[in-house]
């Protein structure tokens, strides 16, 4: 890792700014997207893969009014599903000279070079989270097998980017996806918390200037909110929670090239009836509640530190984690939106 620390000529008299300008990234919210909001520190530093036991019930009954001498029975099927875990690493060396240059800019070698590899650590994180090591494998959440793909349809003036949709339209078409969501998890009549994650490009149009249009009638927020306020709105009538959270790296993941925006539900709650329960079977424990995972050895990564000739440093940061993983792809829409 190289420290570019040159020397420098300023006219003097002259003030120096004790304060640094640093260059600013952007804050992926990718990770909401967990169960959580957080990867599971679970694993070991070499475990090589993270393992979920599953049970799947088929269950027949015998009715009649009179008893049978040959009665059907439950069957639980038991099987197993998996993901790799992958080691990454990087590093940063510096000798005596470098720290004494460093200090010259005003900062301190040590905490800058920490928190570069970290943040290069949890770059790369966000990268397996969303898109995974190998996609042939259905590593990250845009490559989950099973999860469902749309493209955003033509709205009813016949406009499909983003720019033109109809402010109103977009919003009903959004908690479609919802609905669509709690439908497949047989969720509605739950409050659940919903993620949407796109582009800045995207979501910000929703946020700032979408204003739901006046029309013949009144819609859902009609000059008084923007498509992602109304979508907010009529997901609370129902108890639902929406953050909104961006991610640029998105820009171009969707098919053909388009916008890609992720509808996720992180959590699952079981349905259940007061008394008779026709989801009995979910209530065994222990049971896991999570759609989307993401496993990591540690919280954050680990340093070490190992003398070098001459004086030096050499830092080796590290971590073990699993690709993004979506256990049950019911939970998870990708839209395609053109911009």
């Amino acid at each position: 890792m190289a420290n570019l620390a040159t020397s420098w000529v300023i006219v003097h008299p002259a003030f120096v700014e004790p304060d640094l300008l640093l260059q600013y990234n952007q804050a992926s919210g990718a990770f909401s997207t967990l169960a959580g909001e957080n990867p599971l520190v679970k694993i070991g530093s070499e475990d090589k893969y993270v393992y979920i036991r599953r049970l799947d019930v088929r269950t027949k009954v015998a009715t009649g009014q009179a008893s049978g001498n040959q009665l059907p029975s439950a069957t639980v099927v038991p099987s197993m599903i998996s993901t790799p875990t992958y080691l990454n690493r990087t590093r940063a060396e510096y000798d005596h000279h470098d720290t004494a240059m460093m200090a010259e800019w005003g900062t301190n070698i040590v905490e800058a070079q920490r928190l570069a590899m970290r943040q290069g650590h949890f770059q790369l994180l966000r990268n397996m989270l969303l898109y995974g090591n190998l996609p042939a494998n259905g590593e990250g959440l845009l490559n989950t097998n099973g999860a469902t793909a749309v493209s955003l349809p033509a709205d009813s003036f016949g406009n499909d980017t983003v720019l033109t949709y109809d402010n109103g339209q977009m919003a009903t078409f959004l908690l479609t996806q919802i609905q669509a969501t709690k439908t497949r998890t047989m969720s509605l009549g739950l409050p659940n918390r919903f993620v949407i994650l796109g582009p800045q490009r995207v979501l910000g149009q929703f946020e700032y200037q979408n204003i739901v249009q006046l029309v013949a009638y009144q819609r859902a927020g009609a000059g008084s909110a923007s498509t992602a306020g109304t979508v907010k709105d009529v997901a609370g009538w129902n108890g639902d929670t929406v953050d909104w959270v961006y991610d640029d790296t998105l820009i171009g993941a969707g098919q053909g090239g388009a916008d890609a925006v992720l509808v996720v539900m992180p959590e699952l709650k079981k349905p259940a009836n007061a008394v008779w329960n026709t989801n009995e079977f979910a209530t065994l424990a222990p049971g896991l509640a999570a759609t989307t995972l993401m496993y990591a050895d540690m919280a954050a990564p680990m340093e070490i530190p190992t003398p070098l000739a001459g004086g030096a440093i050499d830092v080796l940061s590290e971590m073990r984690a699993s690709p993004g993983w979506v256990v049950r792809p019911e939970a998870l829409t990708i839209i395609s939106m053109i911009y």
